[in-house]
């Protein structure tokens, strides 16, 4: 299997609160499997701190996008950008 370099599978989020003393990341990147499968990797944490993260498996390529796509905008109506 070839992957496409040029498709997007990471997508980086920040949030800041208006006094500016909180920055938070969130990181959505989606992984190919061993075996034909996919995952949508969660990343997130306060900016320069290590963060936590959760892995979703999916069967397909498609699958793991329409997930990535629902936390894209649910993160986005959170006001991260």
């Amino acid at each position: 299997m070839i992957l496409d370099p040029v498709v997007v599978r990471m997508i980086d989020l920040t949030w800041y609160n208006k006094s500016g003393r909180a920055a938070k990341f969130y990181r959505l990147e989606i992984v190919p499997g061993l075996f034909g499968d996919w995952s949508l990797v969660h990343h997130w944490g306060n900016i320069d701190e290590p963060g936590e993260t959760r892995t979703e498996w999916f069967k397909t390529e498609r699958q793991a996008k329409q997930a990535r796509f629902v936390a894209h905008m649910e993160k986005a109506m959170a006001g991260y950008e």
